[in-house]
Parts: structure tokens; C-alpha cells; sequence
């Protein structure tokens, strides 16, 4: 088999919510999302995502994509994309680097491999764990009040799990996290995901007033050595997210106990290929993991519901599920979030079909 052509498309995609709010004052009101579609001599077609979040939270931005597959697609013209291995080496000598461009074309070769050999990608992937996979409720970095009152909004919708986006006034960021405690169980989990936004006092500042709650602490500062730093001053669990961008980096994380669990973001490892690698060593050096994208639609949110759901329970600390954020739908076949959980399709490849018409025209075509 051998890619015939490589199409990219460009969406828009609203929030139900309007606003996405986080840490450093960034704010997203329509993501801006790149589709691939790659299509092959025996008319397999695989589709992929990328959904960067803004362009000035991680090195990595929507034009960027496009442009940087414009670098690298040529040279997959007449690849066979199940040899997946072949296909990210030859990425990765076309393009230093960038892996967030590479991930959504590895994303649609895994889809054409589990169409090719009939299965799903989480059969692929080492089999289904469990009927169903938890999710979590980011709550966008609001007003102490107004974020309490959204999570008792999602509470009601069946999640058990939040990650409040804190990061900005750290004193504020207190009383968020109290607010929001005020009304949870012991049976729900708490994240205060700084995404960054933290210096280092001011990160030591929060959890002194707050290390007495049920909670878990994410990437409170910006850089690695100083988010080591507060977890060697915290007996609180501690996440990282933007620090783990590698393999290496995870294993430099690990070396150091620098954590208890990661957030592992597909694009930012460059693809399902890579995340695979990072989440079968996890799972045999006993780390959890929050197994998610930076953002996305329809198709992003089937991938990770399949490398979640090939994930043994017991190291799935929780996934999100972006389409319910999403005021637009373009496809068929995507997991959908009932009482706070979902489960990875059981078609072929991603399971998803797209929907050609509220795409539009491809904004070029490699051949």
C-alpha cells in the first residue's frame, strides 16, 4: 500500500462555552483546527487532528501546522503508512523537530493501519481495559464564584473529576481552590492545574494555604528545575504536563522523582506512535497518567479515547473528552461523554467518519 495524497483541511471550532480561560491571561474563543486526510492506492483513507490551544501556551501554532506539512508531506508521497516506524523517521528527517505537525499525519496512518488489518485502533494498541473511561471537567480560570458554580454544573452532568485552571493572581488562585473544595466529595478529584503560571513563591504561597485539601498540584512553574523545586517542598501529588515533551524528558522526570503522574498530551510527543512508547513505559514504572490532547474536535478526541481505553485502568488517572466542549460536530462515529465517562469505537480504525461537507475545501492537496 502507498499514500496517494495527502489532503489538509482548516475548521474553526467554537466553544459552547464561548471563553477557554487559563493560566499567563490566555484566552481561546474559536480553536483553530487542522484535519488531515491521507488516502491511499487501495482507497483506505485515514484521517487525523491537531488542535493547537492558542499560540502562545506551548511552541506550537495553527499556521505552523500547515506550513510544516507542507515541509514534510512531499516526501510521504508513495510511503507505505502502515510501516509506521518508516513513516515518523522520515518525518522526522524532513523536519527537526515540530512534533506537533507530525502527530496528526501518524494519527491517520494508525487509522488506515487498523482499517488495513480490520481491527480498532485500541485492539492495535493491547486490548480494551474496562467498559468505560473517566473523565475530567477542565473549568475554565474564572472568578472564585463562578467557577465553584460550573463545577457544580459538571458535577450534576456525572463527572467526579476537575481540573481547575488556576495560574493567574495567586492569591485569587487560593480562594478558587477553596471555593471549589467547599463543595466537593471524597469521592471526586481535585486538580489545580497552574499550566506554567506560577512563580516559584508564589506556587509555595498557594500551597500553604491550600496542602490541607484533597488535591493535586499541576506544572505550578514554567520551567522544570523550578517545578522540581516546589514538589521537593510539597507532599501533596504532584502532576507534571508542559515539562514532559519526550521521551528523555520523562525519563530525566522519572530519574528525579519529579512526579507522581504526567499529562500526556499526543501532539506535544508528535502522534499516537510516541505517546504509545511514553505510556507502555509509564505503565511498567508504575506512572499514571491523565492520557488527553492539547485540544481538539471529533477526531482527536476518538484517538485518545484509544489510547486511554488500551490503557490498563489502574494507571488511567483521567482523560478529557474535547468534543463536549466543542459547539460544532463534523463527523460520525466519535465518542460521546454520558455521565461523565466515554468509550474508544469499536469500528475500525478510529471509528470515525467525516463529514465532508462542513469541511469544506481542502486548503491544498500534496501529491
Amino acid at each position: 500500500m502507498k499514500i496517494n495524497n495527502i489532503k489538509v483541511y482548516q475548521i474553526d471550532i467554537p466553544l459552547i462555552e464561548k471563553a477557554y480561560k487559563w493560566a499567563n491571561e490566555n484566552i481561546v474563543n474559536n480553536f483553530d483546527c487542522t484535519i488531515v486526510v491521507i488516502e491511499t492506492d487501495n482507497n483506505i483513507q485515514g484521517v487525523g487532528e491537531v488542535c493547537n490551544l492558542g499560540s502562545s501556551y506551548l511552541p506550537a501554532y495553527s499556521k505552523g501546522v500547515r506550513s510544516g506539512i507542507l515541509e514534510i508531506g512531499k516526501n510521504l508521497i508513495g510511503k507505505d503508512p502502515t510501516n509506521i516506524n518508516t513513516i515518523n523517521i522520515e518525518m522526522d528527517k524532513s523536519l527537526y523537530g515540530h512534533p506537533y505537525v507530525k502527530s496528526p499525519i501518524d494519527m491517520a496512518c494508525w487509522d488506515i493501519i487498523g482499517k488495513y488489518y480490520k481491527a480498532p485502533i485500541w485492539q492495535l494498541f493491547g486490548g480494551k481495559y474496562g467498559e468505560t473511561i473517566s473523565l475530567y471537567r477542565a473549568i475554565s480560570q474564572e472568578d472564585p464564584e463562578q467557577m465553584k458554580e460550573s463545577v457544580k454544573q459538571y458535577k450534576s452532568e456525572g463527572y467526579q473529576k476537575f481540573q481547575l485552571k488556576v495560574g493567574g493572581y495567586y492569591q485569587e488562585d487560593i480562594e478558587r481552590i477553596k471555593q471549589v473544595d467547599s463543595i466537593l466529595n471524597d469521592s471526586n478529584i481535585l486538580v489545580a492545574d497552574a499550566n506554567t503560571g506560577w512563580k516559584t513563591h508564589e506556587a509555595l504561597k498557594v500551597i500553604d494555604k491550600t496542602c490541607h485539601l484533597n488535591i493535586y498540584y499541576e506544572q505550578p512553574c514554567e520551567t522544570y528545575n523550578e517545578c522540581l523545586l516546589i514538589r521537593e517542598k510539597n507532599n501533596r501529588p504532584f502532576i507534571l504536563d508542559e515539562s514532559i515533551f519526550s521521551l528523555n524528558s520523562f525519563l530525566t522526570a522519572y530519574k528525579d522523582k519529579a512526579m507522581d503522574i504526567i499529562n500526556l498530551k499526543i501532539s506535544k510527543l508528535g502522534g499516537l506512535t510516541k505517546s504509545k512508547q511514553i505510556r507502555d513505559l509509564c505503565v511498567e514504572l508504575n506512572i499514571p497518567m491523565t492520557i488527553e490532547d492539547s485540544w481538539g474536535g471529533d477526531i482527536a478526541t476518538a484517538a485518545i479515547s484509544h489510547l486511554a481505553h488500551s490503557t490498563p485502568i489502574d494507571y488511567r488517572f483521567s482523560s478529557t473528552d474535547f468534543n463536549s466542549y466543542n459547539a460544532i460536530s463534523y463527523s460520525e462515529g466519535s465518542p460521546q461523554r454520558i455521565n461523565g465517562q466515554f468509550k474508544a469505537s469499536d469500528s475500525y480504525g478510529l471509528g470515525v467518519v467525516l463529514d465532508f461537507t462542513k469541511l469544506g475545501k481542502p486548503k491544498f492537496i500534496i501529491s
